[in-house]
């Protein structure tokens, strides 16, 4: 099993609004980066567990957890000439990204902010604390208990 962070802006999508779908699970759809592609298609699997991440809002930080409950498979949204997604160059073929579903496990018990991991000098390989700007990265398993411990206290 693997931990990341998915970042999501709760505006749009929230943990609120994954503890509100049906089962607790939605697709995670609508990643337009191939760094974030790339870690989505070739490296997360079924079972890892992800953290929740609020972004662009007045409380960011970790907010929940959720686990992968479907592998990657193509982002349906690419093909749809309405949707905000909608890629020209992707094919059914040849799609270009892709998804995992996720489910709803639990919130933390308190925000982890952005401010407080960067404090953290425990936390020593996250993405998150160099260059902020990628919306799903791994995280270590150092860094997932720090983070933790962090929701507990």
């Amino acid at each position: 099993m693997a931990y990341w962070l998915f970042k999501t802006e709760p505006d749009a999508f929230s943990l609120d609004d994954l503890q509100q779908a049906p089962q607790q699970t939605t697709v995670w759809e609508g990643v337009r980066n191939y760094q974030a592609r790339n870690f989505i298609r070739d490296e997360i699997k079924l079972g890892d567990q992800v953290m929740i991440y609020h972004s662009s809002c007045k409380h960011v930080g970790v907010v929940g957890i959720a686990t992968v409950t479907k592998a990657a498979y193509p982002d349906l949204t690419q093909f749809d000439l309405s949707s905000d997604y909608y890629d020209a160059k992707a094919t059914h073929d040849n799609p270009r990204w892709y998804v995992v579903d996720v489910t709803y496990q639990s919130r933390l018990n308190k925000l982890v902010s952005l401010k407080s991991i960067k404090a953290n000098p425990a936390i020593t390989e996250l993405v998150l604390k160099k260059a902020g700007r990628l919306s799903v990265m791994p995280v270590t398993a150092n860094d997932w208990q720090q983070i933790m411990a962090m929701a507990a206290d």
